[in-house]
């Protein structure tokens, strides 16, 4: 069974192209499952395994305190690996036929305010190479809407200054171009040309990367995560705050100043606009806020 589960994995890495973290999570789900059929069902073969064993696996996952999203993740790793045997003739049958996915309710992302945003792109002070990197960081953020991952991913290469655009990859390592603003430009003109030069280490092998941290290399997403918080802090900013936060930000503000749905789908790179489509209720959710709070009959 670990033969060809790892079979999966090489598939996942070399023809789906999908990232590590995502590889990482279907290995943990994946790994929780085959040991729930050998060690609690007997199973020896994936040819054995039936739909009843899979709804047991999955009874087993939410009288362990698993959460509807998590078992729906499970649920999502099984069904693409099933496929996958059967598709290489590994078995017979595909057991996750007729095993329904538990209905989730989508949690509203949390945004900044137009305020908010510009006290935290406003807090970076610019008398060092490390505060120009990180408004230059942050106004990219926010004028792009790209993922954390993506960002830090950045070389030199794939800014083009002059005609105000960058190039990205999201998942599946799709290409993506995205305009930046005037704003965003001039703050990593000036990060590029002054502080970046200053952040290179001396004694160690040149790098691409466009962001990089004290030591001289490309910064990751956990540094800046802590980057982050540090500046949200001293921004006075007590909403809670994640990796994407900006990224809900840049969507949310965009639809509010009639930005069109399926613009804002390209410029996020979702494959699909039902995805895109939860900022929609973000904003009538502030409007009806707007509403409660000003009209004088609320």
């Amino acid at each position: 069974m670990e033969y060809e589960m790892k079979d999966f994995l090489h598939y996942l890495t070399v023809e789906r192209n999908l990232a590590k973290n995502t590889i990482i999570s279907y290995e943990r789900d994946l790994r929780k499952y085959a040991h729930y059929l050998e060690h609690v069902e007997q199973v020896r073969s994936w040819n054995e395994v039936s739909r009843l064993h899979i709804l047991q696996f999955l009874k087993f996952l939410k009288e362990n305190g698993n959460s509807a999203k998590t078992v729906a993740r499970h649920i999502a790793s099984i069904r693409s690996f099933h496929q996958f045997l059967l598709r290489e003739k590994v078995t017979e049958q595909d057991p996750t036929v007729h095993i329904e996915t538990p209905q989730l309710e989508r949690s509203l992302p949390k945004v900044l305010s137009t305020a908010e945003v510009e006290a935290l792109l406003e807090t970076p002070k610019l008398n060092t190479p490390f505060g120009i990197r990180d408004k230059a960081m942050l106004e990219l953020l926010y004028a792009t809407g790209m993922r954390v991952s993506e960002m830090v991913n950045l070389n030199l290469s794939d800014i083009h200054l002059t005609m105000g655009f960058v190039r990205c990859y999201g998942k599946g390592k799709k290409e993506r171009i995205i305009p930046i603003g005037r704003i965003a430009l001039s703050a990593l003109k000036m990060y590029i040309e002054e502080a970046r030069p200053k952040l290179i280490h001396p004694k160690k092998r040149a790098t691409d990367a466009l962001f990089l941290n004290h030591h001289g290399e490309r910064l990751t997403r956990q540094g800046f995560w802590k980057i982050l918080k540090k500046l949200a802090k001293e921004a006075n900013i007590e909403k809670e705050l994640t990796p994407h936060t900006f990224r809900h930000s840049f969507a949310t503000h965009l639809l509010e100043n009639g930005a069109d749905l399926r613009a804002v789908q390209e410029l996020l790179g979702h494959a699909d606009i039902s995805t895109t489509q939860i900022y929609t209720h973000v904003t009538k959710t502030r409007l009806k806020d707007v509403y409660q709070q000003y009209h004088p009959r609320a």
